[in-house]
């Protein structure tokens, strides 16, 4: 199957081809070249879905599946932030060290070395004409600190419910069995196995 996703994001395509291994991933800029889709919702489900019915309908091929996902992390302590600004809290085009920076110093200006946070994730799938969505959790505490070089985004600050290590520090296995993406996929799954 040709699924076409809907993300410029290096480390979500790898995660996506790794999570897939038995479908042809490819990028939408593969594709259609450049094309930016502003994620202007309020919630991870509009953003999903709106990249994800722009995208397909500038391929203009019913017969490809595309899919996108909106997801981030969510600190309840420090106003929910960074939430759908995930990747670019610390700006447009942020690099993930600028905004790990930024949320290190959102938790240590309200003295927080340790405290509850959650991953969400939304795939939104649309293959002819119509739009599914689907969405996966991951629980556990945010740190003020870096710790491992695995994974992206906030992983080397994450630590998951029922774990010792940060997601930069875990192996990919264990990410993969554990990760809001991995349960969103799982579901996503479900709903290809109903429409193809």
């Amino acid at each position: 199957m040709k699924i076409v996703l809907a993300s410029g994001n290096k480390g979500k395509i790898a995660e996506f081809k790794k999570l897939m291994p038995h479908d042809e991933v490819i990028a939408f800029k593969d594709l259609i070249g450049d094309f930016e889709v502003e994620e202007d919702k309020d919630t991870f489900q509009g953003n999903a879905v709106k990249k994800a019915e722009e995208i397909y309908a500038k391929i203009a091929d019913e017969n490809i599946l595309v899919i996108s996902d909106d997801s981030g992390i969510t600190v309840p302590a420090i106003n929910n932030e960074p939430g759908i600004y995930s990747a670019r809290y610390a700006g447009e085009n942020a690099s993930d060290k600028e905004n790990n920076t930024k949320l290190i110093s959102k938790l240590e200006e309200k003295g927080l070395e340790k405290t509850a946070a959650y991953y969400t994730a939304c795939i939104a799938i649309v293959y002819k004409n119509e739009t599914y969505t689907v969405h996966g959790w991951m629980h556990g505490d945010v740190i003020s600190k870096e710790m491992g070089d695995g994974g992206f985004g906030y992983d080397p600050m994450f630590i998951p419910k029922d774990f010792d290590k940060t997601l930069g520090e875990l192996p990919h296995e264990v990410k993969k069995e554990i990760s809001h993406r991995s349960k969103a996929l799982k579901l996503a799954k479900k709903v290809l196995e109903v429409i193809l």
